[in-house]
């Protein structure tokens, strides 16, 4: 089989986050032929000379002259990913679905194109993931939880059975949220924070309990 050439789109820690998915995966290279990063900063030489990577320019120089194959996305806010994912699918490109080998998945899990599943991750049974989802280090998903487009789960976050997340929410380091709720469009969720009820759209909610800011 030859290998897919992939790009990264965003070069910050957690795009070369993905690079360690993707290596992980595919250690010889028999699958991944990574291409280099497109980010419209220039990230650090000496950076990326480290874990031997390099970048390939803007993401309106790269799309102005696409190639075939796949990318992914390793930004962590969700409107901006949701628009980068529409860019580079409108040009030809497809999104990669990348699962740590050292995840561990149930039996009936939906995963999304584009989403990336970090190392040690949990999910357990019954699950649906929808497309362009992070699940960051060590974070855990239970049974029958149903999880919307262009989420961000940041590491540690420990999401109960059966609940349902909506597109774009953003659940912070270290979070739980207890069985049976809804955290609905938009909405996110602090670091630390406990979610108790319901959390609304584009609302921001923070602490022990978690209680809504701003």
């Amino acid at each position: 089989m030859t290998p897919q050439p992939i790009v990264i789109v965003g070069a910050g820690g957690f795009g070369r986050e993905v690079l360690d998915v993707i290596r992980a995966i595919d250690p010889a290279g028999n699958h991944w032929s990574f291409v280099g990063f497109v980010a419209d900063t220039e990230p650090e030489s000496q950076v990326l000379e480290r874990i031997e990577a390099n970048w390939i320019g803007t993401v309106s120089n790269f799309l102005s002259n696409p190639m075939l194959g796949y990318f992914v996305i390793g930004i962590g806010d969700p409107k901006t990913r949701k628009q980068l994912a529409k860019l580079f699918t409108d040009v030809g490109m497809r999104p990669a679905k990348l699962i740590h080998p050292s995840s561990t998945i149930g039996a009936d899990v939906e995963i999304g194109e584009g989403s990336v599943i970090c190392s040690h991750v949990s999910i357990t049974t019954n699950v649906r993931i929808g497309k362009h989802v992070h699940l960051n280090l060590n974070s855990t998903v239970g049974h029958d939880t149903e999880i919307g487009h262009f989420v961000t789960i940041n590491p540690l976050s420990a999401v109960s059975g059966d609940v349902k997340i909506e597109d774009e929410v953003t659940l912070g380091t270290n979070c739980a949220v207890i069985q049976g709720l809804t955290i609905e469009t938009g909405a996110t969720v602090g670091a630390g924070a406990v979610v108790v009820k319901k959390v609304d759209a584009h609302s921001t909610v923070v602490g022990v309990p978690a209680k809504p800011v701003g």
